[in-house]
């Protein structure tokens, strides 16, 4: 599969129902950068009318995701991945259109380097900042990825 925007967000529908239905896509994407989106509506909301912190999750791990997935590929190397940790902080309602960006791709290329190279897993830490649509952010989470060479 080429990552493509519109192939990713083919691939959630499939893989990621749960992302799909609450409204979250893929806008961008390249080695070094992810773009995802969501909005806030009825069927992803909270008590508090704004936008679950479950859905918030969702859409900024994938933008990390995404890049880790992409150099995986580009690797040509049968790699395991894995979510080991993540830290959230949440600074305003999630109202509107949240962007979640991500411009960790360096890290992914550089821990799939070492993982090739030594054989040994690795971790690293992405982060992903959700800003609505007033350019105002409502979360920041960063997430502890851990590749492996399978066997």
């Amino acid at each position: 599969m080429k990552f493509t925007p519109r192939n990713l967000n083919i691939f959630i529908v499939f893989k990621l129902p749960s992302a799909f239905l609450c409204g979250v896509r893929v806008q961008k994407i390249n080695d070094l950068f992810s773009e995802t989106t969501v909005k806030h509506r009825w069927i992803n909301q909270n008590p508090f009318n704004s936008m679950y912190f479950a859905v918030q999750a969702m859409a900024a791990e994938l933008a990390t995701g995404i890049l880790v997935m992409n150099q995986i590929k580009k690797s040509n190397r049968k790699i395991s991945m894995l979510v080991a940790n993540n830290k959230s902080n949440f600074t305003k309602k999630a109202t509107g259109k949240i962007t979640f960006t991500c411009n960790d791709g360096h890290l992914v290329q550089e821990a799939i380097r070492q993982t090739i190279a030594t054989g040994e897993g690795q971790t690293f830490w992405m982060k992903s900042i959700g800003i609505n649509q007033d350019g105002n952010q409502v979360s920041e989470m960063d997430f502890e990825w851990s590749v492996k060479i399978k066997p």
